[in-house]
């Protein structure tokens, strides 16, 4: 038998091959697989895109010598699936070419697979070892988990707060002025990527008529997220960039209100309707389980920010602290949770936080 710390050097590869995928696979998780042969890597691979070959395919495909495979270990970071989706079960594909030995980072929680790829392995006379760096494997995957598990998307909080604890300026009548900038380009660069690693980005009313923002990447290379604005009235005018044509808009409205104040605009919005006054954030929830996302940013203001954090739904937080002062402004939101860590970027700082246990609460 391999002992645990070889496992555990080759389940470091698997996750950071897996970690190639990112912002490309969803919804489906990010996974990376080894195969290894009297101590060495004899094929490798990862999960590019939704609906390509899963890991193990790709790993196994890239073995040059395919006798090998009779006596090899298949290292992956989460469990065979079994399957028919995209691409036919890895589980039995693995079972049928005989590999031996498999070594699983994690169960598959989703209804579809739930120890089901196990099962067929140990029938097939595979050796199974599972749980091998569990708690790393779930973290790279906390979307596909927390979506699965908690049916609802991972949610990340971020915003940007003065040194004296504002997020901005008080608009005259509510109106739009130029965006107060609180941290510097490096920090605006790394918001437009974190995007592009995340399903959709979400904003209330007050903000999108505030600061007209995009929510698009075009200071990072990859996918704009789906966009989502809370219009409870649908008052929002059409000539906002988040309706233009650049990416997705799903918008929430309440379903009192009067259809005929729809003034949409291209096959890029959608409308969803909700009862405002009764369990608002189920419903909410529903409707994105329902559009397959799994992960949510959520970069509105005071109101919708203080929102999630009232009701606890919230999953990490992402502070950026600038070197401003605005005296007086809207207070940021405060979160009552030991931070993770802190980053710098020049003049900003930048703080993580993340519940303890986002998996058992």
């Amino acid at each position: 038998m391999i002992n645990r710390t070889i496992h555990e050097k080759y389940m470091q590869r698997c996750l950071d091959l897996a970690k190639l995928g990112a912002g490309n696979t969803s919804p489906n998780p990010m996974v990376g697989s080894a195969i290894v042969y009297n101590g060495k890597i004899i094929g490798e691979g990862y999960h590019r895109k939704s609906g390509e070959p899963h890991a193990e395919v790709n790993a196994i495909n890239s073995v040059k010598d395919k006798n090998l495979l009779s006596k090899a270990s298949l290292y992956v970071n989460l469990e065979p699936c079994a399957h028919y989706g995209k691409t036919p079960p890895c589980a039995n594909l693995i079972a049928t070419l005989k590999i031996p030995n498999v070594i699983i980072g994690t169960v598959d929680t989703a209804a579809h697979v739930s120890g089901r790829g196990i099962q067929i392995l140990k029938e097939a006379g595979c050796n199974v070892v599972s749980g091998v760096m569990e708690s790393e494997s779930r973290d790279l995957n906390k979307r596909f988990f927390t979506f699965h598990e908690k049916k609802r998307p991972y949610i990340i909080l971020k915003w940007a707060q003065t040194k004296d604890g504002f997020i901005d300026v008080i608009r005259n009548n509510g109106g739009s002025v130029e965006p107060t900038w609180i941290t510097n380009e490096y920090a605006k660069t790394l918001v437009h990527k974190w995007r592009s690693e995340e399903q959709s980005i979400l904003i209330g009313t007050n903000t999108a008529l505030a600061d007209n923002p995009s929510l698009t990447t075009r200071l990072w290379k990859g996918k704009n997220p789906i966009r989502i604005v809370f219009d409870r009235n649908l008052r929002l005018p059409p000539n906002l960039h988040v309706f233009d044509d650049i990416a997705k808009t799903i918008v929430i409205a309440d379903e009192s209100t009067n259809l005929g104040r729809i003034k949409f605009f291209n096959e890029n919005i959608g409308i969803k309707f909700v009862n405002y006054e009764k369990d608002f954030y189920s419903q909410l929830f529903q409707i994105l389980i329902n559009e397959d996302i799994q992960s949510v940013i959520i970069e509105g203001g005071e109101q919708v920010l203080n929102s999630f954090i009232e009701n606890d739904l919230w999953d990490e937080a992402r502070i950026f602290y600038g070197e401003k002062e605005f005296k007086k402004g809207i207070q940021a939101p405060r979160i009552e949770q030991e931070y993770l860590y802190n980053d710098y970027l020049g003049n900003s700082k930048l703080t993580f936080i993340k519940k303890r246990d986002i998996f058992n609460q």
